[in-house]
């Protein structure tokens, strides 16, 4: 049996904060379960060197977990001197969920940088921080848009990320850290909600998977992914 006894094909509470950061243009607390992330969106005029001179936008993210976010303390990178292969390759998938769901040329001249911080991790972390960056994003734009900088909305679809795996033979959606750290299989969808998904992410840590196992986390998580849009949706309002 799950902690809390939570079903192999249901979630953990997911809850959303809007506004969290009041100075931040766009912000939110998300949580999946006892993982927690505030998530930040910053907009500004300062395009990359490579996009000076076309006519676009661009959105970037940055991710990091805080010292306390886990059970042994956890180094902060700006100390060590660089960045992990994990976190580079984290901020590297927001970064591209995110852009895949947006017009960037209607963000024309101006580019939004997602600050992904988890303040507490239990599984699920990257997750967390696309599905908390898309309400960030959407917040912030919203101000923009209102102030006239922005000429209309370069949000066309939602999107939302779920963990899956299979555990012990099981299929199970949403993996907290303990069931994370046994997988045999370990997955990452990323969805949107009219245009089919931005990304799909597997791999067989312990063992292989096969067709009848992917078609089944499939199913699974359309439905999970169907429930954050609507949490998405209710805090964005």
């Amino acid at each position: 049996m799950r902690k809390f006894n939570r079903k192999n094909d249901e979630s953990r509470k997911v809850i959303i904060e809007p506004n969290f950061c009041k100075s931040a243009d766009g912000s939110c607390l998300i949580s999946y379960g006892m993982t927690k992330v505030i998530c930040t969106a910053t907009v500004d005029d300062d395009l990359p060197r490579w996009l000076k001179e076309k006519k676009t936008g661009w959105i970037t993210a940055e991710y990091g977990m805080l010292p306390g976010s886990t059970n042994t303390r956890n180094k902060r990178e700006s100390r060590v001197g660089k960045q992990s292969g994990r976190t580079i390759e984290i901020q590297r998938l927001i970064g591209r969920s995110l852009r895949s769901v947006v017009e960037l040329e209607k963000l024309n001249g101006f580019q939004v940088i997602l600050d992904c911080d988890v303040i507490q991790a239990d599984g699920g972390t990257r997750t967390a921080s696309i599905s908390g960056s898309f309400v960030a994003l959407n917040l912030a734009l919203k101000k923009f848009i209102k102030k006239d900088f922005i000429k209309s909305n370069p949000v066309k679809d939602y999107v939302a990320a779920i963990s899956c795996g299979i555990v012990n033979g099981k299929v199970l959606v949403d993996l907290d850290y303990d069931e994370d750290s046994s997988a045999d299989v370990d997955a990452n969808f990323i969805m949107t909600k009219k245009s089919g998904f931005s990304e799909i992410q597997i791999s067989g840590e312990n063992s292989t998977f096969n067709y009848q196992s992917v078609t089944q986390m499939v199913d699974i998580t359309k439905k999970i992914v169907n429930q954050i849009f609507d949490i998405q949706k209710n805090a964005i309002k």
